[in-house]
């Protein structure tokens, strides 16, 4: 699986094209076509943050706030859930740990004054 398929399978709904994927991929330091290494913190960490890159992107979007009526259902709060979503999304990155992270492991010096 390449990280241009793992993007698609966490945006899974969201149609972009492919070009744009692969922008968006590249501004967060990933190649679209190389292997996605699932045992890498920051591979995952990063095609997290490309998500969160296009979410706020569509967020962004003015025609998505808008109320829509689908046949005999009225969507109103797309725009609420979409930033629920974003922030969901924020929160979990900064809990997430990098390679370089995990290879030190946790550290912590008492410094006596």
């Amino acid at each position: 699986m390449t990280n241009l398929q793992r993007l698609m399978l966490e945006i899974k709904g969201i149609d972009l094209d492919q070009n744009e994927l692969i922008v968006y991929l590249e501004e967060n330091g990933l190649k679209a076509h190389d292997e996605y290494n699932p045992q890498s913190a920051t591979n995952k960490r990063n095609i997290y943050k490309t998500a969160l890159s296009i979410l706020e992107s569509i967020a962004n979007n003015v025609q998505l706030m808008k109320n829509y009526k689908l046949d005999d259902m009225t969507v109103t709060d797309f725009h609420e859930n979409l930033l629920n979503r974003i922030d969901q999304l924020e929160r979990k990155i900064r809990s997430m740990k990098t390679d370089e992270q995990e290879q030190t492991g946790n550290v912590f010096m008492l410094f006596n004054s």
